[in-house]
C-alpha cells in the first residue's frame, strides 16, 4: 500500500469500526450491564495508552525534549482539556448509561439527539488524535493509533447500540445510530491532519492538544460510566488489558 493510501485508510477506517462493532446488536437482544462496563473499560485503556505513547511522548520529542518542550506539551494538554470541557458544558447531551444530562437542554430536543450529541462529543478527540498523528513528521506514527482507536471503537460501538436498545430503540435503529456517530471521527481526522500540515511548527502543541482532549473524555465520561454500577473491578482489569494492548501496538508498529 502506498503512503497516501495508508494515510487515507488510517483517517477513515477507525470511525467506521464503530459501526462494525455494533453489528452483533442486530442479532442479540441484550447484553449484561457488566459487559457494557467491561467493553467501555477496555476502550478507556486503549485511549489512555494512545494518549501517552502516541501523543504526549511524541509531542515532547518533537519539541526538543527540554523543559520548553515539556511546557509546550503541558499547555497543549490544558487547552485540549478546556476545549472539550467547553463543548461538554454547553452542548446538550445525555450520557448513554447513567442517564446524566449535561449542557443546555431544551424541551424541543428529542432524547435520541441527546444520545447522538453525547457520542459525537466522545468521538471528537479520537478523530483529532488520529489525524494529528498521521500529519506528523513521520506519518507511520499514525498507524498504531489508528489501529488502537479502531480497536477500541468496536466494543464502544457495541456498547452504544445495546444502550440504545435498552432505551427501546430497535436493533436496526441502534446500529444505524452507532454507525452514523462514527462519521465524526473521519471528519475530525482530516481536520487534524490538515491542521498539522498547515502549521507544522505547532506540531508539539497540536499533538498535546489532542492528548488533553482525549484525557478529559476518559476521566470525565468513560471511567465514571464504568464505575457507576458496581462493576469497577472488572472494568479496571479491562482498562488495564486495553492499555497493555495499545502499548504493545505502539511499540511494535511505531
Amino acid at each position: 500500500m502506498s503512503m497516501n493510501w495508508m494515510i487515507i485508510a488510517g483517517l477513515i477506517v477507525p470511525g467506521i469500526m464503530t459501526g462494525v462493532g455494533a453489528i452483533p446488536a442486530l442479532f442479540a437482544r441484550d447484553v449484561p450491564r457488566k459487559w457494557l462496563d467491561v467493553m467501555l473499560g477496555f476502550a478507556a485503556g486503549v485511549m489512555l495508552a494512545a494518549t501517552c505513547f502516541s501523543l504526549i511522548l511524541p509531542s515532547i520529542e518533537y519539541g526538543g525534549n527540554g523543559i520548553s518542550a515539556v511546557l509546550v506539551t503541558a499547555a497543549g494538554i490544558a487547552v485540549g482539556a478546556a476545549m472539550i470541557d467547553l463543548i461538554d458544558y454547553y452542548a446538550p447531551h445525555e450520557h448513554l448509561i447513567n442517564k446524566h444530562h449535561e449542557g443546555v437542554v431544551t424541551d424541543s430536543l428529542k432524547k435520541i439527539w441527546l444520545f447522538v450529541i453525547a457520542i459525537t462529543i466522545h468521538n471528537i478527540p479520537e478523530g483529532l488524535a488520529v489525524g494529528v498523528a498521521f500529519g506528523s513528521a513521520n506519518p507511520t506514527h499514525g498507524l498504531p493509533i489508528a489501529i488502537g482507536i479502531g480497536l477500541q471503537n468496536m466494543p464502544e460501538g457495541l456498547a452504544v447500540a445495546f444502550a440504545l436498545m435498552r432505551e427501546k430503540y430497535s436493533a436496526k435503529m441502534a446500529f444505524f445510530i452507532a454507525l452514523i456517530t462514527g462519521i465524526i471521527e473521519p471528519v475530525m481526522a482530516f481536520m487534524g491532519f490538515g491542521l498539522v500540515r498547515l502549521f507544522k511548527p505547532a506540531l508539539p502543541f497540536i499533538l498535546a492538544l489532542a492528548a488533553g482532549a482525549m484525557l478529559f473524555v476518559i476521566v470525565d465520561e468513560v471511567i465514571p460510566e464504568t464505575h457507576s454500577s458496581g462493576n469497577e473491578r472488572a472494568a479496571s482489569y479491562a482498562m488495564t488489558i486495553g492499555f497493555i494492548i495499545m502499548m504493545v501496538l505502539d511499540i511494535a508498529l511505531g
